[in-house]
């Protein structure tokens, strides 16, 4: 008896699946603004939970505002440069391709897309934070410096390879 995912999945059916990933990725680069809004909008909430000083959310400019109340308020705008979007669009683009090619391991890579993308979400989170805490921590210049430039670039190199091992390893075991 075949397992569940590895049952043949007819063609019309793979495009169903494929075609409508390639539009999202599509509207990904279309909707980049949007997509590091919500971004942005996520990061103010976990600083609002996470530290005691006064945070604002500017969506029209992808900003948030941190420190507030304090003699080191700081924002930080989401370039489109640093938004996870831009990780997140060849595990869309690679998820269709498998698709389309090898329809029975669609359930499989749409949960391995799924993982991965929640992974380099919540990677470009973590390196949002750590500058958060590097410029509260070292000061603005230092801060940025260190948590830009140098430790953030780490975080998201980092953390957007494992997402990809991730993927790679759950859509093709």
């Amino acid at each position: 008896m075949a397992q569940a995912h590895s049952l043949p999945v007819p063609r019309s059916t793979t495009k169903l699946i494929a075609v409508p990933l390639l539009a999202l990725a599509v509207a990904l680069v279309i909707g980049n603004r949007l997509y590091r809004t919500a971004e942005m909008a996520l990061a103010s909430g976990i600083l609002r939970i996470t530290t005691s000083s006064g945070v604002l959310l500017v969506p029209e400019r992808q900003t948030v505002y941190f420190g507030l109340g304090s003699d080191t308020a700081f924002g930080l705008r989401m370039s489109p440069e640093c938004t996870s979007a831009f990780l997140v669009l060849p595990l869309l683009v690679i998820a269709a391709v498998m698709i389309a090619l090898r329809g029975r391991i669609a359930g499989r890579v749409l949960g391995a897309l799924a993982v991965a993308t929640a992974v380099v979400i919540a990677v470009n989170q973590l390196r949002v934070l750590t500058l958060v805490g590097l410029i509260d921590w070292l000061g603005t210049d230092q801060g940025y410096y260190w948590g830009h430039t140098f430790l953030g670039s780490m975080v998201s190199v980092i953390g957007g390879a494992a997402a990809l091992v991730l993927f790679v390893w759950q859509a093709t075991r």
